[in-house]
């Protein structure tokens, strides 16, 4: 769910001083694959077995949804309940990690029907991911400290960024690792370079996401010229070549999307990897 921004009418009028952005992890090519959930085109969403393909296709990053147990376990599930995905019913929040470390996640897909699958924990994730693939964390419901913590434990905190759902959330990560680089969302009333910009300077995102039709030529320009990457999701029942031409035309290098291995056999065909 996208966060409600307010920009300051001030700022429309007198912007404040540019926004120097924090640099994202070094890129390993030239667009930027995020593999939404990792790759659910052949194993459960947010498994360990699916976060393994997507580094198998050459994703550049791994999308995971962060959440907490009520003991104090880092998760990821994108749903704040596990009745969607699992055989069990409740908040992740009211569970112990031993309550949710216990459920089987549904097999709805091509992979082995045998197969049992489980809610991965933070350092499972970490563990997979160290020196493979980059991590893009959906900050849902988890603390910065306990997360910085952990990365720090497995010398992976210049190997992710953060996407922020609420602002308490920019406050407790500019205070726990300032250099850590958050990603917001544009929020609607952002339609061109000059709000885009009060925005940028009012809430001093280093990325930005959002859908791609957010965007048009000129605000990806202009974010270009701030060197501020623009990675916006084309995933959904819609995404097809034709959705990735367009978002290319407005210029954008990165896209999140829920066909990883596609998409980057689409690029590669392109000479875009």
């Amino acid at each position: 769910m996208k966060f409600i921004f307010i920009i300051p009418f001030l700022y429309l009028l007198f912007p404040q001083g540019d926004y120097q952005p924090n640099p994202v992890p070094k890129a390993r090519h030239k667009f930027i694959v995020i593999a939404h959930r990792g790759d659910h085109t052949i194993y459960p969403e947010n498994t360990l077995e699916g976060y393994a393909q997507a580094i198998k296709n050459g994703a550049d990053y791994i999308e995971i949804d962060l959440r907490t147990t009520s003991d104090g376990k880092l998760v990821s599930m994108h749903d704040a309940s596990v009745n969607r995905m699992t055989n069990g019913k409740g908040q992740i929040k009211d569970l112990t990690f031993e309550q949710v470390e216990n459920l089987k996640i549904s097999n709805k897909h091509k992979a082995d029907s045998s197969a049992t699958y489980h809610v991965p924990t933070f350092e499972q994730i970490l563990t997979l991911c160290k020196g493979k693939i980059y991590i893009y964390i959906d900050f849902k419901e988890a603390d910065a400290t306990a997360t910085y913590t952990m990365l720090k434990q497995y010398h992976m905190e210049n190997e992710v960024l953060v996407y922020i759902n609420k602002a308490s959330q920019i406050t407790d990560w500019r205070k726990t690792y300032p250099k850590m680089p958050l990603m917001l969302s544009l929020p609607d009333s952002v339609k061109s370079v000059e709000t885009m910009h009060a925005f940028i300077n009012t809430y001093h995102p280093d990325v930005l996401d959002g859908g791609y039709k957010e965007y048009d030529s000129k605000m990806v320009a202009f974010a270009h010229t701030i060197n501020m990457p623009v990675w916006p999701d084309v995933q959904g029942p819609q995404e097809s070549p034709q959705v990735w031409d367009t978002a290319i035309a407005l210029g954008l290098k990165g896209m999140q999307t829920d066909n990883p291995p596609v998409l980057v056999k689409y690029l590669a065909q392109k000479g875009l990897r």
